[in-house]
């Protein structure tokens, strides 16, 4: 009999880990043998916070988290504009409900979803309600692996997969418990956590240098543009030619030009298709400092003849952003046929003056920025007017420094963006390792794993 009882519960026992085990055929993908398939519900207690009444937010008291204040807590460690609920209010909830523990882990459910946030601290705060999962340890999992696990691209597109919004993405507590998962043995989690650290703070300190690079940028360029334009970066040329002062004229930009600086149309266009029109610029398509031909609009051919009687842009002219993004100042180098709409100013270089090369510089510099930014009207929308623009004033050497100038900037800022994209590329490589890193991670592909420790299984009985 006592035999029978023992063959019982040992039957049992394989019941209950048939539950709470990935079948083979649903399993993911290929674990190590000591490793197992589970669900986040068979190692954590998956639930979420008690309802939370707006009329109970506070500006001040115990902090209080939606998802979104979730999510930036997650990547950046703090949170701006706090909600908070009242004292008397968390330690009713904390008596009658509980708080999130050390150890356990908060993932955002709505929105932005799959956002994991681990507790570390004992410093109160509270949660909305449904929109985010509460995961309480049963100390099965080390937390900081189920933290990288939700990092990685497995958990996300898990998550997504499961996600039952409609217009809004939601992780649900069903679909928490339902997420399956990896199970390595206790140590082995320890390791790949180690392991993922280790690797992370190399790739990290990696990192920061490319920011500072792409961060800088603009700093950077600001400074060879200031340098262009008092006369600095030219002067070795000005010695090597026997000049020994600074020959510059102030001038303004309406000096430079010959004509009149004007705007494009202010008739509501009439769009068409492409290969029925022609081309039409606005301050959009020439935001990069540069003509983006790639998604303009074109307009009926009527149009453009009426346009096109009245203002003909033409090769080596200037087009300023006036409207929106404005001050940002783009050269025709093609010869083709366009028309351009009001929120773009024509300023035609006068060439026994002026260079337009040098006209672009200088107008996209913070030289003529700062004057452009002391003038700016409208409420949203900034705008320019064609007079404040025609009053900017530059500085004029003679053509042959401005040749120089040109040169010498050409060669710099090549120099500066192709170290900005270098760094860029660096910032975009770092992200595709980590995650590399974490596929391997919960694969068993980082070297960590010990076969001769006990499987995954082991931890699952203990709450069997």
């Amino acid at each position: 009999m006592a035999r029978g009882k023992e063959n019982e519960k040992e039957l049992t026992i394989e019941a209950r880990l048939e539950q709470v085990l990935v079948p083979a055929e649903e399993q993911p993908y290929s674990v190590p043998e000591n490793w197992c398939w589970t669900y986040i519900k068979s190692v954590y207690e998956v639930t979420s916070s008690k309802r939370v009444h707006k009329e109970d937010w506070l500006s001040e008291g115990i902090p209080f988290y939606r998802t979104r204040e979730l999510v930036k807590l997650s990547n950046q460690g703090y949170v701006d504009n706090e909600l908070f609920i009242s004292d008397e209010l968390y330690r009713t909830f904390k008596a009658t409900y509980g708080v999130p523990q050390i150890g356990d882990l908060l993932i955002s459910g709505v929105g932005t979803i799959g956002i994991p946030y681990i507790i570390e601290s004992e410093n109160p705060f509270y949660f909305k309600d449904g929109n985010v999962i509460w995961l309480k340890s049963k100390q099965l999992l080390n937390p900081k692996y189920i933290y990288y696990l939700y990092k990685s691209n497995y958990m996300d597109n898990m998550i997504h997969s499961m996600s039952s919004g409609t217009t809004v993405d939601t992780y649900t507590i069903v679909n928490a418990n339902a997420t399956p998962i990896p199970l390595p043995p206790s140590h082995e989690q320890q390791r790949i956590v180690d392991r993922i650290e280790s690797l992370f703070a190399k790739l990290d300190e990696a990192k920061e240098k490319a920011q500072v690079v792409v961060d800088g940028f603009e700093t950077r360029k600001a400074a060879i543009l200031y340098k262009a334009f008092n006369g600095e970066l030219s002067s070795s040329w000005r010695n090597a030619n026997g000049i020994s002062d600074i020959t510059w004229h102030r001038k303004t930009l309406q000096d430079v030009c010959s004509m009149k600086i004007t705007d494009g149309t202010h008739k509501t266009p009439v769009y068409c298709e492409p290969e029925q029109g022609v081309p039409f610029l606005s301050a959009k398509d020439v935001t990069s400092g540069s003509i983006c031909w790639d998604n303009i609009k074109y307009i009926i051919p009527e149009l453009h003849e009426e346009l096109y009687s009245r203002l003909a842009p033409r090769m080596d002219d200037i087009l300023l952003a006036k409207n929106g993004t404005t001050g940002i100042a783009a050269l025709v180098d093609v010869e083709d046929i366009f028309d351009i709409y009001v929120t773009l100013a024509v300023l035609r270089p006068d060439k026994d003056i002026i260079l337009p090369k040098y006209l672009l510089r200088i107008i996209n510099s913070p030289i003529c920025k700062k004057q452009f930014d002391e003038h700016l009207t409208g409420i949203g929308v900034p705008n320019l007017h064609l007079r404040d623009i025609k009053n900017v004033q530059i500085v004029v050497p003679s053509l042959e420094e401005q040749a120089e100038i040109v040169l010498l900037l050409d060669s710099l800022l090549i120099k500066e963006q192709q170290a900005k994209e270098t760094a860029e590329t660096v910032l975009d490589q770092i992200e595709a390792m980590k995650k590399s890193i974490l596929a391997r991670a919960f694969r068993g592909e980082l070297g960590t794993n010990d076969p001769a420790e006990k499987s995954g299984v082991e931890l699952l009985k203990r709450v069997l």
